[in-house]
């Protein structure tokens, strides 16, 4: 005998410390990537960074010429309005000399024609130059006005464009402290997580060489076992060589012989949703039979009433076809309660076995014909109501989408029936269909059902609508009315009876996909009807060989109740001696109590032989006296005895002999008593009597007696149960009290572990506090260098504008 392989605790300890290694291996290159991640973002941001400064360095340097263009621009600005001085004084001067040179054409008028023509020549050389220079200041003061304004605009642009790199890279700052510092953090959590990582791998290494010890160990067992195991192998292989002639498993001839895997829990289910889906039919089908037979009362109503005029003969083939629905709808209850009877606990329920499942189909399949050949009246019994006088176009859009749905309705009742008839092809030919292609039927049948409830809906919904126009017609009838009540009803039911089918079917979809688990040993081919009954009647005889092995077992207390018994004789009110006593005294007790109801007995008997004979006596002397009254002698009336009654013979044999002892057998013994006669005189009976007072009076002393003994046994045994009682009350109350001292000391412990967690959160918040008063340090020092930079720069303009 071998003794349990200890080392293979060891390779699962290898085998441990290799997932721990390969984890940290895996932590470790998980930091490294992030790490990576985070140092390349770290270089993007500080690529950014320096872009920015590039770019606010070219603005600063595209800022700087902005302002020595406008410095340029202010000069000649000066210069400008320097010349337009001298032009204003030079045009004073020249109005001034033409002032004089009127004056003096006026004087010189008297002298003759050519020193006027010379004075007029003159002022218009003047005029000529002053309109020159006028045009001449207009032009400058144009170009003047534009070159303010383009200066105002490129000086309000750059200023937009300054404020928002301002604010960029204010942004960019902002962005790159709070990088820095969740760099700083994730820097600070690597390394501290680098440490633990170390501890761990120190202690994973001795781990390593532990279990490499251990797998050395394994190793040299497992040659052991391997070669043990091979030399069984070769026995066992040369055994079932001689001993075994076949393996039935493989041929499939000789497997079906076999009995097969039982899923009882599957037969239930499916024998539970069999009879759900029944329910949910018989709903269904008491609804289409509610839809046909008021479609057709509608159309023996509309658009022509039966009992005034004859309806057309569409409408009269159309009825007479709704008339025959129930041969075509009440099938498919039958087919699928006939189905539900064929799923038992006993039975194999898979799509190969469900032969009923075929008839079911069938019946179906003949109902979707029985709507197809239905279709085509139906909507020409709805063009028919469209050409009706009374007719409007609202009742005539609603006919056409009533036809429209109808179509609908029977496109997704055979859709219906083509999935039903392909999930019934594996019971009747298993190779039509392969069992991987079961789960795609049902999926598409529940998509199916669901197509039918919205059919149904539109049909509903579009039917009401129809029926609400029609209601506001003027021939409209109270019949018809009805009978849209009635259809709209029945619509409702089938609305609601083909949700909850397809609402049940998409709930146990899963249950219908999954496999059953059924199947020949050995997974060779596939379930076939016939193989299955031949399994499942080897699986009852060798059910009902089993039953007639089993032997009944033992009867056995509960263990829940023989724990409750323990308790109850641990601290119960009577022990075995007590038990003892109490059998004894009950059984002495048993035994008075067989003497009393024997004296009893024969006290009653006695009283009944007296009351026989009281009666017999009482009737005696009534006959006495009925004869002493007729008048005749009271001689002949002793001399004829009274005719016996029947039952009491006994009372005339006792009386004929009134000293003979009578016997009486009972369960005590015989006892000889002798019966009193009439003679008896008044001491006897006096006797008796206080005798049977003092019977009497021992037998209720006796009683008492008893009584009084029963009380102090229990008494006694209930001082024993409280005294047990009391030894395991102080055994709880020293468990508890352990139990608390342990809780303290818990208590204590994680109080201290409270003080300790908060003494790091305290040391990482002060930390953390100078780790924030340095940052603020640094920050307000490069706003500090930011504010002298400004400064710098604004003196430097202003020199430069002072220049």
């Amino acid at each position: 005998e071998m003794g349990p392989i200890q080392p293979g605790l060891s390779g699962g300890c290898f085998l441990k410390g290799e997932r721990m290694a390969t984890d940290l291996q895996a932590k470790y290159t998980k930091l490294a990537q992030e790490y990576s991640k985070l140092r390349a973002q770290n270089q993007v941001l500080k690529k950014a960074v320096v872009d920015e400064q590039a770019n606010s360095s070219s603005f600063k340097e595209q800022l700087k010429q902005r302002e020595q263009s406008l410095r340029k621009v202010e000069q000649e600005m000066d210069s400008l309005s320097f010349r337009n001085q001298q032009l204003a004084k030079r045009v004073e001067l020249l109005q001034e000399e033409l002032a004089n040179s009127e004056a003096r054409g006026k004087k010189s008028k008297k002298t003759g024609d050519s020193p006027s023509q010379h004075a007029l020549q003159h002022p218009s050389v003047f005029d000529e130059d002053l309109q020159k220079k006028i045009e001449e200041n207009e032009r400058l003061h144009i170009q003047f006005f534009e070159a303010d304004e383009q200066h105002r605009h490129r000086e309000a642009q750059l200023r937009e464009q300054l404020e928002v790199l301002e604010r960029d890279a204010a942004q960019h700052q902002a962005v790159v402290d709070g990088l820095t510092q969740k760099y700083m953090e994730t820097i600070e959590k690597l390394q501290n997580d680098k440490a633990k990582l170390e501890v761990k791998s120190q202690t994973l290494e001795r781990e390593a060489k532990e279990c490499r010890l251990r797998t050395e160990e394994c190793q040299q067992q497992l040659r052991k076992f391997q070669t043990e195991l091979s030399s069984q192998l070769e026995h066992t292989t040369n055994i079932i060589k001689e001993k075994v002639p076949f393996n039935d498993t493989r041929h499939a001839h000789y497997n079906t012989l076999n009995v097969p895997p039982h899923n009882r829990r599957h037969q239930l289910k499916a024998q539970d949703v069999a009879g759900q889906a029944l329910g949910f039919v018989q709903d269904l089908v008491a609804a289409l039979l509610n839809f046909h037979t008021y479609t057709e009362q509608r159309v023996h109503i509309y658009p022509r009433d039966s009992a005034i005029e004859p309806i057309s003969p569409l409408n009269q083939k159309f009825s007479q076809y709704l008339h025959e629905n129930a041969g075509y709808v009440r099938p498919l209850e039958d087919g699928l309660q006939q189905l539900l009877e064929s799923i038992t606990e006993e039975t194999i329920t898979t799509l190969e076995t469900t032969v009923k499942l075929k008839d079911f189909s069938d019946h179906f399949t003949s109902y979707t014909r029985f709507l197809q050949k239905i279709l085509p009246y139906q909507l020409k019994s709805l063009e028919e109501e469209c050409e009706s006088p009374l007719c409007t176009s609202s009742l005539t859009s609603k006919n056409k989408e009533l036809q429209d749905d109808m179509r609908k309705m029977t496109s997704v009742f055979e859709k219906l029936q083509n999935y039903i008839s392909l999930l019934s092809l594996p019971s009747t030919k298993p190779e039509a269909l392969p069992p991987s292609s079961f789960s795609a039927v049902f999926t598409q049948l529940a998509a199916c059902l669901h197509g039918l409830q919205d059919a149904m809906k539109d049909v509903s919904k579009h039917y009401s609508q129809k029926a609400t126009l029609e209601q506001d017609l003027p021939t409209v009838t109270q019949k018809l009315r009805t009978t849209n009540e009635c259809i709209l009803s029945s619509l409702g039911s089938l609305t609601n009876s083909t949700g909850k089918i397809a609402t049940f079917f998409s709930n146990n979809l899963d249950f219908f996909t999954a496999s059953a688990g059924y199947g020949p040993r050995g997974g060779l081919g596939l379930l076939n009807p016939l193989q299955a009954e031949c399994m499942l009647q080897n699986k009852r005889r060798a059910a009902a060989y089993i039953l007639r092995l089993r032997k009944p077992r033992p009867e056995s207390v509960p263990y829940l109740e023989a724990l409750s018994n323990r308790r109850v004789l641990t601290s119960s009110t009577e022990s075995r001696e007590g038990l003892t006593q109490q059998v004894q005294q009950s059984q002495e007790k048993i035994a008075r109590l067989e003497q009393e109801k024997e004296h009893w007995l024969l006290e009653a008997q006695l009283s009944r032989i007296k009351l026989e004979k009281e009666t017999q006596r009482i009737a005696d002397l009534e006959r006495q006296l009925s004869m002493a009254l007729a008048g005749q002698p009271p001689s002949a009336a002793q001399s004829s005895p009274a005719a016996p009654r029947p039952g009491q013979e006994g009372a005339e044999s006792v009386e004929c002999d009134p000293k003979e002892p009578v016997p009486t057998t009972s369960l005590v013994g015989m006892l000889t008593t002798t019966q009193i006669s009439e003679e008896a005189g008044d001491e006897q009976s006096r006797e008796q009597l206080i005798k049977s007072h003092y019977m009497s009076r021992v037998a209720d002393l006796t009683a008492q007696l008893q009584v009084a003994d029963s009380k102090a046994v229990h008494f006694h045994a209930e001082c024993r149960a409280l005294a047990k009682r009391l030894a395991l009350a102080e055994k709880s109350r020293e468990t508890m009290t352990e139990e608390v001292k342990m809780a303290n000391q818990n208590i204590s412990r994680l109080q201290d572990e409270l003080t300790t967690t908060k003494r790091s959160y305290e040391d990482q918040l002060s930390m953390m506090s100078d780790h924030l008063c340095s940052m603020n340090e640094t920050l307000s020092k490069q706003r500090e260098e930011i504010d002298t930079l400004k400064l710098g720069s604004k003196a430097n303009s202003k020199k430069n504008k002072s220049r």
